[in-house]
């Protein structure tokens, strides 16, 4: 990454298996995402669930910077939160900061990609 375009974000990405009822993951998921959606510092996220596998899940997170992030996840209210996802769901946790700049299609931001078409 070029140094004057330095960027603190990070992004947090969850792959969580579901061994509840997918209904009753996403509500308790939607529950936490008000939580973090509250604190300094969260920017937006993503739920997607799996194609194929409704039980498969991954969540994607930014955040300003890693200070910001791992203050929220030491907030004292995550911790109800974090225990109700893991009462449903096994959860594979990664940070990661941008290693290149974002690239958008010029397609799209010309209004001739798909979403123009349709």
């Amino acid at each position: 990454m070029h140094e004057d375009a330095r960027d603190d974000t990070v992004t947090f990405v969850n792959r969580f298996t579901v061994h509840a009822s997918p209904d009753e993951f996403e509500r308790v998921f939607a529950e936490t995402a008000e939580f973090m959606a509250r604190q300094d510092g969260f920017l937006q996220h993503t739920l997607l669930r799996h194609v194929d596998d409704e039980r498969s899940y991954v969540n994607i997170a930014q955040w300003r910077d890693e200070a910001a992030f791992r203050a929220a996840v030491a907030a004292p209210g995550f911790g109800p939160h974090a225990a109700s996802l893991r009462a449903l769901s096994a959860s594979e946790p990664s940070l990661y900061t941008p290693a290149a700049p974002t690239r958008r299609s010029p397609l799209a931001e010309a209004g001739d990609g798909p979403a123009a078409r349709s």
